[in-house]
């Protein structure tokens, strides 16, 4: 496993948010196309944007709140023809703020062998922890074997996998909401993931509608399955969620945002106000996290 990260204080932090954003580049020009999908986006999850904050601006927002964040970029050029940020240039901005930041990458699965080398560089040269996949964005089924190459250089590294499931706002309101089809992002097929990659943790992220319960259950079965509870304002989680989330799987659940379309500022007060144990809310809002990312 990747080492840890040495300027974190962790002790000093209020949590550690599994699930941020990094959108918006900092050291080379903004994608034009990004324009009209951002202002969408801005608007579903009213965020009073028309374009997310940058890295260092997020690193801000999050220092002042002291909690930790793991930050990712989205590789959807393919399916979307948006440009890619830049791997490397999240994983230099996240080093450079790394009493805050966790820096996670992302690449099409369709990049095939080059892929699979780019994340083995990424992990040994550049300290990234873990990959973010979008199934639907990227446009493709999660246990598709074209995908396994780049999942054992993923594993080998000793790093992690996030995986985009259920709904996505992504496009919400346009035409054909932008192409994204709902249908690669069902969980059940992370169950063959999890089965093939055993030592590779993987992080089922938000609630996963409408599949909340395969999601339940290959976490509750696959002792390398995790879920984060980004996306999703907390008093609109479905009630197998939180009971699953106070019991079995109290130390698999993980606080995660999804910033910047939802804040931790929002997410954490309503998280307040549903019935999770008292004893449970360190571990969702930061032991779980800690442990996994062995920080």
């Amino acid at each position: 496993m990747p080492g840890k990260v040495t300027n974190m204080n962790i002790d000093d932090l209020i949590a550690i948010d599994f699930h941020t954003h990094a959108e918006e580049p900092c050291c080379s020009t903004r994608d034009d196309g990004y324009n009209e999908f951002q202002a969408g986006m801005g608007e579903y999850f009213h965020t009073g944007r028309s374009y997310p904050p940058d890295m260092n601006e997020t690193a801000g927002y999050f220092r002042e709140r002291k909690i930790g964040c793991v930050i990712f970029p989205v590789d959807a050029e393919r399916e979307t023809g948006f440009r890619r940020y830049s791997n490397e240039e999240v994983a230099r901005i996240a080093a450079e703020n790394d009493d805050i930041m966790i820096p996670f990458a992302s690449i099409d699965p369709a990049k095939g062998k080059m892929g699979a080398r780019e994340a083995r560089r990424l992990v040994r040269e550049f300290g990234v922890r873990g990959f973010k996949f979008h199934p639907t964005m990227q446009g493709f089924y999660p246990n598709d074997r074209s995908a396994y190459g780049l999942y054992e250089a993923i594993q080998d590294e000793g790093a992690m996998a996030l995986f985009h499931t259920g709904q996505t706002g992504v496009g919400a309101g346009m035409r054909g909401q932008m192409g994204m089809r709902l249908k690669y992002s069902n969980p059940v097929y992370l169950d063959d993931v999890a089965v093939d990659f055993p030592d590779m943790p993987i992080i089922m992220a938000h609630p996963s509608f409408p599949w909340q319960d395969e999601a339940l259950s290959i976490a509750s079965l696959k002792p390398n399955v995790y879920i984060d509870l980004s996306g999703w304002s907390p008093k609109y989680f479905p009630a197998n969620l939180v009971g699953y989330a106070n019991t079995m799987l109290k130390h698999k659940v993980l606080f995660g945002s999804d910033w910047p379309a939802i804040s931790p500022d929002r997410w954490l007060s309503d998280f307040e106000k549903i019935a999770i144990k008292d004893d449970v809310r360190p571990l969702i809002l930061k032991e779980n996290a800690r442990k996994l990312l062995n920080l």
